[in-house]
This record gives structure tokens, sequence and C-alpha cells, in this order.
């Protein structure tokens, strides 16, 4: 549903629900190589999201999710962390966690459609939200 180069990612994992503070106190203190490793994937605005039955959601921006998958898949910082992590998940479908996530498609975008009512209207949004910051 994303325009222009922009693809807007989410996905689904779940954490083993007793290992949920552990699981928080990991990711209160990423490994700084980790997070230049995904910075230098191209990936951005990156958050999980965690309840308390273990279920979590990621979403992250990327321009070509294809080649930030390649260059975290051959960088061996995230190899290192996805080991360590992967004790966390109660099931996995993959060789790591991020790869074996199932997708949640994205049904609405509220700047897309602005855009395709108004293009100036969508830059108007941002620019009223900008000037509240």
């Amino acid at each position: 549903m994303s325009t222009g180069t922009t693809q807007r990612v989410c996905f689904q994992l779940q954490v083993d629900p007793a290992r949920l503070d552990e699981y928080r106190d990991r990711h209160a203190a990423v490994w700084p190589d980790m997070l230049r490793a995904i910075e230098a994937s191209g990936r951005r605005n990156y958050s999980l999201f965690l309840r308390e039955d273990g279920l979590l959601i990621g979403y992250y921006e990327v321009d070509d999710d294809d080649d930030a998958q390649a260059a975290l898949a051959n960088d061996p910082r995230t190899a290192r962390w996805e080991a360590e992590m992967a004790e966390f998940f109660v099931t996995l479908d993959g060789p790591r966690p991020d790869q074996g996530a199932p997708r949640i498609p994205e049904v609405f975008h509220l700047e897309d459609q602005l855009a395709a009512l108004d293009p100036d209207a969508a830059s108007a949004t941002t620019r009223t939200e900008s000037s509240e910051s």
C-alpha cells in the first residue's frame, strides 16, 4: 500500500511469556554494533511493541527490504544477536527470527490516502504536525 520508495514493514513474533522481563532488559540495551548494523542495512523508524502475553509486533521503514534483509543476513553482528535472541521466541519458522516472522499487511496509511485526495493535503498535514512538536 506504500507509495514512493519507502516500504513500511510490520511483523509478528511470540516471546515466551516467562521471559518477558529478560527480553525487555536485553532490548533496553541493544549492542551498539547491532544498532549500527540495523541502521547500515537501511532500516529506520524501527520499533518493537510487546504485550504481556508475549505477542511482539515490530515495525520499520526501509527503501528496499530485500536489500536490508540481505545486508543483515551477511552481517556477523546480526548472526550473534539473532543467535542470542532466538531462545526468547516460542516458535520460529526460519533460520532467524526476523526471517521467519509473519508479515502483517498494511491496510491503511493516512498520508497515502490524503495524498490520493490532494497531494498538497498530505504535506500540509506533515507541516502542521512538525510545527506542533
